[in-house]
């Protein structure tokens, strides 16, 4: 059973989403909250698989609730509700650490499959949003030359590239032939590696060291620089 806390200030918004959810059958609604000071309570409290965050919220708005959260509980798993998906604090919700963003007009198999999806760790932006974001993220920082980090074998640098595109776990276990379960660990042990929060800054950390160029294409022989140590399988 997925356990999500709801947080939107605004009533008929949050029975929708725990009706469409609990209709789902493999989800509970644990927990909800009017503004972002009891969401922070909730997760503290509740310890959620996953938090949906709506950002404009009195008392304490989505963004700071996020940034507390995840500064307190770095494992948390919070999606961003917005109406806007332009709206300037879902990439600092984004940079934070949040696991992505659902537009609220999004159909509601959508907001099911992203809950599912973000409980199993898995990115919840479409490429065309995942470009914004990096570009975004790119831009705020001093652009360097940067070398491949030591550590990572040559199989976490071709997931992570692929991470880099916008691929499911299961797309990158198709475009390499093997299991997702495969891919997972991968995932898990270069952001582990690169103390990485969630896909949306490994994705960025990709674009920055130059595995993937700036058409969203991987690159073939990604700047080395340092030494890498060979693949495990």
């Amino acid at each position: 059973m997925i356990r999500v806390v709801i947080a939107d200030d605004q009533a008929l918004v949050r029975a929708g989403v725990r009706m469409l959810l609990q209709a789902a059958g493999e989800m509970e609604v644990c927990g909800e909250a009017v503004d972002g000071a009891q969401a922070v309570q909730q997760a503290e409290l509740l310890r959620p698989d996953v938090l949906l965050m709506d950002l404009r919220m009195p008392r304490m708005d989505g963004l700071e609730a996020t940034r507390r959260i995840l500064g307190s509980w770095p494992g948390a798993r919070i999606v961003i509700l917005t109406t806007f998906a332009e709206d300037e604090n879902v990439y600092a919700a984004l940079r934070a650490g949040a696991i992505g963003f659902l537009v609220k007009d999004d159909e509601p198999e959508r907001m099911v499959d992203a809950v599912r999806r973000a409980a199993a760790g898995e990115p919840l932006l479409a490429p065309s949003v995942l470009r914004r974001v990096v570009e975004r993220a790119l831009a705020a920082e001093e652009q360097a030359a940067v070398q491949v980090p030591a550590g990572l074998t040559d199989r976490e640098l071709e997931v992570l590239a692929l991470v880099g595109v916008g691929l499911s776990n299961a797309e990158i276990a198709d475009a390499l032939h093997v299991g997702v379960t495969t891919v997972k660990t991968h995932v898990s042990t270069a952001m582990d590696k690169l103390g990485l929060r969630n896909r949306t800054q490994a994705a960025v950390v990709a674009h920055r060291i130059g595995l993937v160029d700036a058409e969203f294409r991987p690159v073939a022989n990604p700047p080395r620089g340092v030494p890498r140590s060979h693949p495990s399988g």
